[in-house]
């Protein structure tokens, strides 16, 4: 891995470990069970009515406002989940997924042969598809809507097989990232902070 350019190492540490889970919205739970565990692979792991007053009770907590909401959690490998509220039929539109605080799109990590393996599982569910695309970083995607219109993404990186790291892949040094950053401002000292953590080249392959 020394050697490999493709692998950058940062020398900043997250304060968060990654995803805990992605809270998105349905109006149809079955259907949404139906394929994210039997398309997508992501099985059913903890399955909650949102206890009471935590809808439109003073002890809500930004949760969506309504009561005795259903409230699933799916497994989406990598010790992270996906979890989905269950709104009252026509009681929300559905969202523009370009609008400013949406989520654009979801992007999950996978192996390239897992990756084909779903292409053929999204392929004999009839759902269209964009892609496979090369994204940038040796990195594989096809894009995809479930069926609440939420836009997701499968992703694989070439020649990681079941290594697969992510982080270390997308890291840029630190010249890399000032070519675009300068675009966004010329306070040197702003962009000699922001980059510190970046490696200054890239290894030798």
């Amino acid at each position: 891995m020394a050697n490999d350019p493709m692998r950058l190492q940062h020398g900043a540490k997250p304060m968060t470990r990654g995803i805990h889970h992605l809270a998105l919205n349905t109006d149809d739970m079955k259907m949404t069970m139906d394929f994210y565990g039997k398309v997508l692979g992501m099985p059913l792991v903890h399955a909650l009515k949102v206890p009471p007053g935590v809808g439109v009770g003073p002890a809500n907590r930004g949760n969506p406002p309504f009561e005795n909401l259903r409230h699933y959690f799916f497994d989406a490998g990598g010790d992270t989940m996906v979890a989905f509220f269950e709104m009252p039929k026509g009681a929300k539109t559905q969202g523009d997924r370009d609008a400013l605080a949406a989520m654009q799109h979801c992007s999950f990590t996978t192996t390239e042969e897992r990756f084909a393996q779903l292409l053929e599982r999204l392929k004999a569910a009839g759902v269209p598809l964009i892609g496979p695309i090369m994204v940038g970083a040796g990195t594989w995607s096809v894009y995809f809507m479930d069926p609440n219109g939420i836009r997701l993404e499968f992703s694989y990186q070439s020649d990681d097989a079941d290594d697969v790291r992510v982080v270390e892949r997308w890291t840029q040094t630190q010249d890399e990232a000032l070519a675009e950053l300068a675009s966004l401002s010329d306070d040197k000292a702003w962009l000699q902070q922001v980059t510190q953590h970046l490696p200054t080249r890239r290894p030798a392959a």
